[in-house]
C-alpha cells in the first residue's frame, strides 16, 4: 500500500508550488520537504553528528512522496539541499473506516482521506473533531502534525492498591483510541486525561 494519501477534492489549487532557494543541510528540520536524487521527500527525522575530529554531518530519515518509501541519508553539514515549499491545511478528524482516515476541511467541508502508513503513530491520538495540521508538497499530503497535547478518555484501568499513596507509582490504562499508557493510581476508568503527543506521557487530568 502506498504511503501517499488520496483526496476527495480537487488539489489543483495547491499545484505549482515553487522550489525555494538552496539551504545548508545543517538547517534541515523535521517536517521540511526537500528534493533528493530528483525526487521530493519529507524529512521525518534529523540528527546532527560531530564524530570526534571528523567533519560534522547530518543524518536524516526521509520519505519519498511519490513512492512512500523511507530512506536513511547523510549530508555534510555545509552541503546544499533544495527545499520544497510546504502548504499547510488545518483539518478536523472525522472517522476511520476500511478506506482510511477521513478528515474534514472546516472551511469548505471537503473531505480528505489519508492512509494509515501516512498517519503513523498519530493514530493513537485521533478522536472525532480533533484539529490537526496536514502538510502538502506539490499538492500531495505528506505529513500530519498533531497538537502538542490531546485529551482522551480512559476506557480500561485496574483499581489502584488501597493504601498505596506513593506519587511515583503508576498503573497501565487503555485510552479510547486503544493506546496503553501509564497513569497514577488515583486515575479511574471513565476519566479524561491529558496526553503529551510528542512523548505519549500522561500530563494530568483534563
Amino acid at each position: 500500500m502506498s504511503a501517499l494519501a488520496f483526496c476527495d477534492f480537487n488539489d489543483s489549487t495547491l499545484q505549482g508550488i515553487n522550489v525555494s532557494a538552496m539551504a545548508a543541510a545543517n538547517d534541515l528540520r523535521k517536517g521540511m520537504a526537500i528534493t533528493y536524487n530528483g525526487n521530493t521527500a519529507i524529512v521525518l527525522e534529523v540528527h546532527h553528528r560531530t564524530p570526534g575530529n571528523l567533519r560534522a554531518f547530518v543524518q536524516a530519515i526521509i520519505r519519498y512522496i511519490n513512492t512512500g518509501k523511507s530512506a536513511d541519508v547523510r549530508f555534510g553539514s555545509t552541503d546544499k539541499v533544495e527545499l520544497v515549499d510546504i502548504e499547510r491545511k488545518q483539518l478536523e478528524f472525522s472517522y476511520k473506516d476500511h478506506n482510511g482516515y477521513h478528515f474534514m476541511d472546516p472551511e469548505t467541508y471537503d473531505t480528505v482521506t489519508l492512509q494509515e502508513n501516512l498517519i503513523g503513530d498519530a493514530k493513537d491520538y485521533l478522536v472525532e473533531n480533533l484539529s490537526v495540521q496536514v502538510l502538502y508538497a506539490h499538492g500531495k499530503p505528506v505529513q500530519i502534525e498533531l497538537p502538542a497535547s490531546v485529551s482522551l478518555k480512559i476506557v480500561e484501568s485496574p483499581q489502584g492498591l488501597r493504601g498505596d499513596t506513593a506519587s511515583n507509582v503508576t498503573k497501565p490504562a487503555v485510552l479510547e483510541t486503544g493506546k496503553t499508557i501509564n497513569v497514577p493510581l488515583f486515575i479511574k476508568e471513565g476519566e479524561t486525561v491529558k496526553i503529551d503527543t510528542r512523548t505519549g506521557a500522561y500530563m494530568g487530568r483534563a
